[in-house]
């Protein structure tokens, strides 16, 4: 008989992609490896490709009974699958040597099209199809940026914490990745001037300033609307490129969303957008709404990498706009996830020892948590384990070296009740760290 902890990450089977990626950066730990011949020829660019090891990682999530609060995973049991399944079938029919056939490095005119309308609902009303790239998900789109605007050692400012696909990315390019320090309403515009100022008397060259203004991955914080233009006129005014990122912009759990940074800069906002939050991230499709004058060398830089976008994979997402109730959808998930956010919050009040402190997001996947001073929340994951949960350490998030008092749990597919045993499992775990401090 299945009982909610033997079944504890039956929404969840295994940990995603995307957490594996975080516990690798997080661990402190390497297992070292006897140099081979070929290290000599490896790049100075690939020894920034940060690789650590946590022991048994995917092993982890095949523990049966473990809860799993550390994947960041749309729920996709709430879409049509069998549906989807006669929509794909249908498409190989009637248009299989289209779909399987190579196409524009660009993407097609029709799902660019369909993406302007999906910006126009997220607040953006000026998208021309003409300045949108498709790409594999936002994080190739991240690359791409990367690529076309960095030299080795110029800046990259983001928020503390951020996205740690962001971070692998961009160090990978050998740039400076300097973090922004922000609160619980986003990054802090004076901050974020102070900032700029002291890189630049120290002699560096910032070209970006990486944000994700809703419902940041960890934090789960939404950058407050009253600092949206403010920001976007500091870096206008050193000539910095805002690279706004927002997957979970339509996921705001009220459907009243705060206006993108984009949609009034339209020459200095480079927009990223995915399905992978509101579809389905495995059919990796994302997309990139450049800045006119600069979206030829964008462009070129995108096709350069993947040659084009997957042809099958636009022609199920765009029947899927077309033809599916795809806002009916995102009103579903909304629901979804403002009742498993809730149950996390409920639980971390019920059993949270005193000295935890946590996010109260407004839309998302994620809620972050805050210990006190002098506790490494790495150390706490292997407890965790044994303990019964699995979370993502803080270290995960951040370009600052050293331990880090934080941790991320992730809501949006866990069940609310197996939400609230994994708080319960968590919650000794943390208190025994607190009192050792």
């Amino acid at each position: 008989m299945n009982t909610p902890a033997s079944s504890a990450n039956a929404a969840a089977e295994s940990l995603s992609e995307e957490a594996v990626d975080a516990l690798n950066r997080a661990s402190a730990e390497s297992q070292p490896v006897p140099p081979h011949r070929h290290e000599v020829l490896l790049s100075a660019r690939a020894a920034n490709i940060k690789q650590s090891a946590v022991r048994d990682v995917f092993e982890i999530s095949m523990q049966p009974g473990l809860v799993s609060l550390a994947g960041g995973n749309p729920y996709l049991q709430s879409l049509p699958l069998e549906r989807l399944a006669a929509t794909a079938a249908s498409i190989i029919a009637e248009h299989g040597l289209e779909a399987l056939q190579y196409g524009g490095g660009q993407g097609t005119l029709e799902l660019r099209t369909q993406i302007c309308q999906v910006m126009a609902a997220e607040g953006i009303l000026d998208a021309d199809p003409e300045n949108v790239v498709i790409t594999a998900g936002s994080q190739s789109a991240q690359d791409v940026a990367a690529k076309v605007f960095c030299n080795p050692g110029d800046v990259i400012l983001l928020e503390d914490p951020t996205y740690v696909g962001a971070l692998n990315t961009f160090e990978a390019y050998e740039v400076d990745v300097q973090p922004v320090i922000g609160d619980e309403q986003g990054i802090i515009p004076s901050l974020l001037r102070e900032r700029i100022s002291a890189l630049q008397a120290a002699g560096k060259t910032i070209k970006l300033l990486y944000t994700i203004p809703n419902f940041n991955n960890p934090s789960g914080v939404m950058l407050a609307p009253e600092r949206r233009q403010e920001i976007v006129d500091i870096c206008r005014e050193s000539n910095i490129l805002v690279l706004e990122d927002n997957p979970y912009g339509l996921l705001k759990f009220d459907g009243v969303l705060p206006e993108p940074l984009r949609a009034a800069n339209p020459d200095d906002v480079l927009y990223l957008g995915s399905f992978s939050k509101i579809f389905a991230p495995g059919l990796r499709i994302g997309w990139a709404l450049v800045p006119a004058h600069l979206k030829q060398r964008y462009y070129l830089a995108s096709e350069a990498v993947t040659l084009c976008p997957p042809t099958f994979n636009q022609l199920l997402v765009s029947d899927y706009l077309a033809n599916y109730d795809w806002q009916g959808q995102i009103s579903t998930y909304r629901a979804l996830y403002a009742e498993r956010c809730a149950a996390l919050l409920a639980a971390l009040e019920e059993f949270m020892p005193e000295g935890v402190s946590w996010t109260r997001p407004e839309g998302g996947f994620f809620v972050w948590l805050t210990l006190p001073e002098g506790i490494d929340t790495y150390p706490l994951l292997h407890q965790g384990i044994a303990a019964g949960v699995v979370f993502v350490p803080g270290a995960a998030f951040t370009a600052t070296a050293g331990p880090s008092n934080k941790l991320r749990l992730a809501f949006s597919a866990v069940p609310p009740e197996t939400l609230r045993e994994g708080v319960k499992r968590l919650a000794p775990v943390l208190a025994e760290a607190i009192a050792a401090v």
